[in-house]
């Protein structure tokens, strides 16, 4: 799951949902086999701190159509959404729940529903689905069956937060570097003054689930250290609840843009385009490209403008408005996760 083929994905999915941690986005019809006729909570509002979870009983009744035995011990998941507040939380979900009572075809299913402080605000019962919750596939290959059921209100206080702090901040091609990861209090911006339990992940686990555990000190920060191939992946850190992140932080460490340019012509007529070709190494999408001319002695200004095709390659237009020498240079803005770069100045004489 490297850099082109997550970024997209990234910027589409909120971080408090979808593919990183909360319920899963929608994939499929819901499931033909699985009917709710019942979905119960036993507290509508529970007040949470910190990195606690409030333990909420669930009761779900209903029934999955199959005889098939490896569906005997078939688990089911119950799914809540934001209606209310501003937690950075977009839904939460239950710990798997499991037939408690009667059969597959028509039974009932006991559980837990783990609510954190980070769920501060109100949700609503929407549906259930067939578990267990992330696996084998993230989330689930269909759609919670619909179910409008209860609303619980959440009264989160002293939400955590993670921050990172890449070392180096640019991380050069082919070099290791180190992110430190801190846990902290967002009401006190302090630590909470104990080891927390945190997940650490790289590529597949950061999107799926399934990073490694490590531990910060009593002051909410742990650093690890991290390969070359690694600055290439998404890089996480994450609490989590059964079966979902409390909070969590995803980043992609900052790249330098390393940017060369050749004009096709070291001289032309005033007037004449005169293509400017060029790359940005590993450089695979569309980033904004700009060509820029010298004014006076230190002020650059944009003249054209391009973008970096999926070889890496770019090409923009010079065009020489007087006799003489005129300096260039590209420019490539910030394109996460690169910084910005220049290539070297270089000149075109107008003749």
């Amino acid at each position: 799951m490297r850099i082109d083929r997550v970024v997209a994905a990234l910027l589409a999915v909120p971080l408090a949902g979808g593919l990183l941690g909360g319920v899963p986005a929608a994939q499929a019809a819901a499931d033909p086999d699985l009917t709710i006729s019942q979905v119960t909570l036993d507290r509508t509002s529970v007040a949470v701190s910190g990195l606690n979870t409030y333990p909420i009983n669930v009761t779900v009744k209903g029934g999955y159509n199959s005889s098939e035995p490896g569906d005997a011990n078939l688990v089911l998941n119950v799914v809540l959404e934001r209606t209310g507040g501003t937690g950075p939380r977009s839904g939460i979900v239950s710990a798997d729940l499991k037939r408690t009572a009667g059969t597959v075809q028509n039974g009932t299913w006991t559980g837990r529903l783990n609510v954190a402080s980070t769920a501060n605000g109100t949700f609503k019962v929407t549906g259930v689905m067939t578990g267990p919750y992330g696996g084998p596939d993230p989330g689930t290959p269909v759609d919670p069956t619909p179910y409008a059921g209860q609303t619980i209100t959440v009264k989160g206080t002293n939400l955590p937060k993670i921050t990172a702090a890449v070392n180096p901040r640019v991380v050069p091609f082919g070099k290791p570097y180190s992110i430190t990861w801190a846990v902290t209090n967002t009401a006190t911006g302090k630590p909470y003054g104990s080891r927390i339990s945190i997940g650490l992940g790289v590529d597949t686990p950061c999107a799926e689930g399934g990073s490694p555990l490590y531990r910060t000190g009593t002051n909410g920060v742990i650093t690890k250290a991290y390969t070359a191939a690694d600055a290439g992946a998404l890089n996480c850190a994450h609490l989590y609840t059964d079966p979902y992140y409390i909070a969590g932080q995803w980043l992609f460490p900052a790249r330098p843009a390393i940017v060369a340019a050749v004009p096709s012509k070291t001289s032309a007529r005033v007037g004449t385009v005169v293509p400017v070709n060029g790359s940005v190494a590993y450089v695979t999408g569309s980033c904004p490209v700009q060509l820029q001319r010298l004014y006076g002695r230190t002020q650059w200004r944009t003249v054209s403008a391009g973008a970096v095709r999926q070889s890496g390659r770019f090409t923009v237009n010079a065009q020489p408005s007087y006799r003489g020498l005129i300096p260039y240079r590209v420019y490539f803005p910030a394109c996460q996760p690169f910084v910005a770069g220049v290539s070297k100045p270089f000149s075109i004489r107008g003749t």
